[in-house]
């Protein structure tokens, strides 16, 4: 029975580039059972980031849909001292909807055009 709960865990990887900080990562997003995902952040030399990974190793259903103010993800965020737009709490969001199944693992992207 073990074996084939084993064989049922999803794990999403999500590379984070985010930007003129210079600090990427890699997030692991590992669903445990249909209602949590364990999550781990690696790789980053950001001292925020570092602190917010170790403050969160899991998400439950419940948790995603917590609005801002009140979700774990971001009150991690916010007591580690990330900034304000940190790209890495909400791909952290992302990978765990992924690896619960409620969101496919597409790309996201940010793209800033020059105005004249």
């Amino acid at each position: 029975m073990a074996s084939q709960h084993q064989s049922e865990l999803v794990q999403i990887y999500v590379e984070v580039d985010p930007g003129i900080c210079g600090f990427p990562c890699t997030i692991v997003a590992t669903g445990t059972d249909k209602t949590r995902v364990s999550v781990e952040i690696t790789d980053s030399r950001c001292e925020h980031v570092q602190k917010m990974a170790g403050l969160l190793d899991e998400v439950t259903l419940r948790d995603i849909f917590t609005p801002i103010g009140e979700n774990p993800i971001f009150k991690c965020a916010a007591q580690a001292g990330c900034h304000p737009s940190c790209i890495v709490p909400l791909a952290t969001l992302k990978a765990v909807e992924a690896a619960m199944g409620m969101a496919l693992p597409r790309e996201v992207r940010i793209t800033f055009k020059q105005t004249h």
